[in-house]
């Protein structure tokens, strides 16, 4: 059988007429979230959990509609894919987000003002050198629409299963290098770009934090999209963060976004404190000169940035091939701590659980940013 993504069901959930608008139920924007997929790895089937907007609960066409949607999933994915639809109501709105992963310690988010400053790299490199520190690490890729941690870690092909524990379907993060990693890049076409809505991938989000089998873990590392978006947004209102890490390179340009970037956790509603920055691309020094430093970005920008906004700066990496390479290859440097580049990812995660330490001793926990209707 086919894999199965959440774009395959979404497109057969587009072939089925609601009477109610004479819409399809996609257009008639009755899909409460993106459907997750799972594989059961022991019966070897695939299986769907389809949540559907009805405006109340005696709609008169909601038996037909259920049916029909079902019947349109098991024609277009498969007659053997397992289909379990849930149904919400305008009329009674779900409830608000209590507190999600209880087992977690802390939760880091690593963002950037701007794409381009290899915060995915310095994400993943984090998280494997905090496992290699002895910690328990978990690593969320949220970047929906541009997801880059599966061929980081070299996964690509792999495909979460679920397994039952409490009473509920959970999806089991991959492991790897020490490491619980999920993204929707598990989930998605690697060829196929992601047309979704805003709604449809917070949705997806949301489903990756809460309904995933993370277990325990001392550190969730959250890989954030660039900029400062509706997907951070999600985030602050699902998960207590503990604090905030913030990747630039020394250019000017980076830095001016990496300023929006901090007053984005800094803002009174957020107050989500920012443990420091990492000055990522800092410098070139070529193999055959060692000793030589070449500041092709500027120089010591995110230093300067630092100082003026009273942030540490946990981390100054270098621009190294071999970054990009292992990263390419699915190896990310940080597993090598006798280089240079991996002795400097190894020294991030030392200077983050200072900071991390630190920051639990001195400040109250972090509080979900209230929904606002």
């Amino acid at each position: 059988m086919d894999a199965l993504y959440p774009q395959k069901i979404i497109d057969s959930l587009a072939t089925v007429m609601y009477a109610g608008t004479k819409k399809n139920l996609v257009e008639s924007e009755m899909l409460a979230d993106t459907p997750t997929v799972a594989f059961d790895r022991e019966q070897g089937f695939w299986s769907t959990k389809i949540v559907l907007l009805f405006p109340r609960d005696t709609d008169p066409f909601l038996k037909s509609t259920l049916k029909a949607a079902e019947a349109a999933v098991k024609y277009h994915c498969g007659k053997d894919v397992k289909v379990e639809i849930e149904t919400e109501f305008k009329s009674s709105p779900r409830p608000t987000v209590e507190k999600l992963l209880p087992e977690v310690e802390n939760i880091i988010a690593v963002s950037s003002g701007k794409g381009g400053v290899g915060k995915s790299t310095v994400s993943a490199n984090l998280a494997i050198a905090l496992a290699r520190l002895g910690y328990r690490v978990g690593l969320l890729d949220c970047d929906i629409f541009g997801p880059s941690m599966p061929k980081m870690f070299g996964v690509e092909d792999a495909r979460p299963y679920a397994v039952k524990k409490d009473g509920r379907d959970l999806i089991v993060p991959i492991e790897k290098y020490g490491v619980k990693l999920l993204s929707i890049g598990f989930f998605v076409s690697p060829q196929t770009a992601t047309l979704w809505r805003g709604g449809m991938a917070t949705g997806a989000l949301k489903q990756l934090i809460a309904d995933a089998d993370w277990g325990a873990l001392d550190y969730l590392i959250l890989d954030t999209p660039p900029g400062t978006s509706d997907i951070h947004l999600t985030l602050l209102q699902t998960l207590a963060i503990t604090g905030a890490i913030i990747v630039s390179t020394p250019q000017q340009v980076a830095l001016a976004d990496a300023r929006k970037g901090i007053d984005m956790y800094r803002n009174d509603k957020v107050d989500v404190p920012i443990l420091g920055l990492v000055e990522n691309m800092a410098w070139f020094t070529p193999a055959e000169l060692p000793e030589n430093r070449y500041f092709i970005f500027g120089r010591e920008g995110c230093k300067q940035l630092a100082e003026e906004m009273k942030v540490p700066l946990l981390a100054q990496i270098p621009i190294v091939q071999s970054i990009c390479d292992n990263g390419d290859n699915g190896t990310p440097t940080a597993l090598d701590a006798e280089t240079a580049s991996g002795q400097a990812f190894l020294s991030l995660a030392q200077s983050v659980v200072t900071v991390v330490r630190r920051r639990n001793a001195t400040q109250p926990k972090t509080k979900i940013v209230a929904t606002h209707q």
